[in-house]
């Protein structure tokens, strides 16, 4: 409970610190498990109203079970929604099964991202990823910029020296907040459990299988899993050796197509 007490109260601070430096901020709602925990504390942060809107990036292939999940938490939560799609990309045929990741991403979700940005004229995006979840996520920081192209210069990141973040924006960037960083999949599941935080049935075993991480339909595999309960998934992850986006298309395409995708604005 300690430890679980320092990971939430460093998240707090720095999804303050981000609404404090940037009043033109989103909170990037995934309906995945660490992005629900991210509203979560976005909530504590501010007593149990989130000053900024939530972003969902629709490529229009997810879970039938995520749609009616987001839709049924925005509305008991009383947050703002935006739901920003391609919609060009999407009635041109673009989709998962149409060529390379690469291109599909691209289009679906970081060009649609870029819409969205535009848009509303945000300078600054909460995002709820985890250094444990990738090599090339494991290269970022908590205020990590983007330039005017969307791309992220993962070999020259800006040092984070006692708690010293890069907290202004150049006029023609955005940063991307990482609140989670310091977060294991543990800690989320473990954070969950303590929290009572609502999460997608997707997660739990069925038949022998569940899925670890979520997003389009096509791009997800579900792994070999007993666990259909909270304490269950808990104690699996304490001996797994499988890793948690064995199931996930982009990881499986090629070595560097998630390196790619992020250097191109990638979430």
């Amino acid at each position: 409970m300690d430890n679980l007490n320092e990971l939430e109260s460093k998240s707090i601070f720095i999804i303050r610190e981000a609404y404090y430096q940037f009043k033109d901020i989103a909170c990037l709602w995934s309906i995945g498990k660490d992005s629900t925990t991210l509203v979560h504390l976005c909530m504590k942060a501010f007593y149990g109203e989130i000053p900024f809107p939530l972003m969902h990036i629709d490529t229009s292939y997810k879970f039938p079970e995520m749609y009616a999940f987001r839709d049924e938490y925005a509305k008991k939560w009383g947050v703002k929604l935006i739901v920003t799609r391609n919609e060009e990309a999407i009635t041109n045929g673009m989709g998962p099964n149409v060529g390379e990741k690469l291109e599909c991403c691209t289009q679906l979700k970081t060009n649609a991202l870029k819409m969205g940005i535009a848009e509303y004229g945000f300078k600054a995006l909460l995002l709820g990823i985890r250094r444990d979840e990738h090599g090339i996520r494991a290269k970022e920081r908590y205020f990590s910029p983007r330039n005017e192209q969307f791309k992220w210069d993962y070999e020259n990141q800006p040092p984070e020296l006692w708690d010293q973040y890069k907290s202004k924006a150049e006029d023609e960037e955005h940063i991307r907040v990482h609140p989670l960083l310091h977060w294991t999949e543990l800690n989320i599941w473990e954070y969950v459990k303590r929290e009572n935080l609502p999460i997608t049935d997707l997660y739990f075993a069925k038949d022998g299988k569940r899925f670890r991480s979520i997003g389009c339909v096509p791009c997800c595999a579900p792994v070999e899993s007993e666990a259909d309960t909270i304490d269950k998934i808990i104690e699996e992850l304490k001996t797994t050796t499988t890793s948690e986006r064995a199931g996930r298309a982009q990881d499986k395409e090629s070595v560097t197509t998630m390196q790619k995708l992020r250097a191109l604005g990638y979430m």
